[in-house]
């Protein structure tokens, strides 16, 4: 049984397939390669962001802030999950661009409220994790018992209607799901199965192909789950991922070192990118050739 569990394990089969992707050097007319990211009007140092991680009080007191921190001293850009109005605020005020993403509570009243505050206090754009609408594995319905529900075409629309900023959809990984975020007009997707919300899920970079050529750069692609090191980074770039989020990876380092620690996991990981890059004859992270990128026979 045991066996049954791991070989469907989507975390496992994710690895798997980064993993099987290989790089191929190119050294003839290389440059030294800028790994900055413009996004929705603003500069950053890097495309290596953190994921919508929530509750990280749990992991180092005032988690969320002093990941922010970290964040926005390695020059990347800020997500956050589940959280009240203060913590929203207090990320913000560290100086760190941030993104909101907000459950899909059953009441939409709830999530209205959250997106204007969103806007109030200076996000960089807000979404939603579509994947958590019948709640969790372990708690049907609910996240930590507050009712959510399913979300139509129509009420996806009136949350991107409902903001100035980019409205972002978070857990696609269906040419389906792409479409009707297309025709809702968000401002970003995030290909991502939250780290394995079902067993046996695709791999976000092996769903991330066909979901581009659909997008056709008419807005930014974003992919999470697995994303460990810069290699990683550098693979979903090189398929036509704008920019990556670490989510387990930062856990460690922000436990013992608060900000400090999650700010070296971002400049490792993108130090790590910009070598991939510069032997890749890739000058900057939109002009990586996806040809670099090889699978095993």
């Amino acid at each position: 049984m045991s066996e049954q569990v791991n070989a469907g394990n989507s975390e496992k089969i994710t690895r798997d397939y980064l993993d099987s992707l290989l790089v191929e050097m190119r050294h003839i007319d290389a440059v030294e390669p800028s790994t900055r990211l413009e996004l929705y009007g603003e500069t950053f140092t890097t495309p290596v962001m953190l994921a919508a991680l929530s509750h990280l009080n749990k992991t180092h007191p005032g988690g969320m802030v002093e990941a922010a921190r970290g964040l926005a001293a390695a020059g990347g850009v800020m997500w956050t999950g589940m959280g009240d109005e203060a913590e929203l605020e207090a990320i913000i005020a560290t100086g760190a661009k941030t993104i909101k993403i907000i459950k899909p509570y059953a009441d939409n009243g709830v999530i209205l409220k959250k997106i204007a505050h969103a806007e109030q206090c200076g996000c960089l754009a807000v979404g939603m994790d579509i994947d958590h609408q019948f709640g969790s594995k372990n708690s049907w319905g609910t996240v930590l018992g507050i009712p959510m529900a399913p979300k139509t075409l129509e009420e996806i629309k009136t949350f991107v209607k409902a903001t100035k900023l980019p409205f972002i959809i978070k857990g696609v990984l269906s040419e389906q799901d792409t479409k009707k975020c297309l025709d809702a007009r968000v401002g970003g997707i995030v290909v991502s199965h939250h780290h394995g919300m079902v067993d046996y899920s695709l791999p976000p970079l092996q769903a991330l192909p066909r979901i581009l050529t659909l997008v056709n750069k008419r807005i930014p692609l974003f992919v999470d789950c697995g994303i460990n090191r810069g290699l990683d980074a550098f693979k979903a770039l090189a398929l036509g991922a704008a920019a990556v989020s670490a989510g387990r990876v930062v856990m460690e380092p922000l436990r013992n070192d608060g900000a400090l620690g999650v700010q070296r996991v971002i400049e490792g990981m993108t130090a790590e990118l910009k070598w991939a890059m510069a032997v890749t004859c890739s000058r900057d992270i939109r002009s990586i050739d996806p040809s670099v990128i090889r699978t095993k026979s």
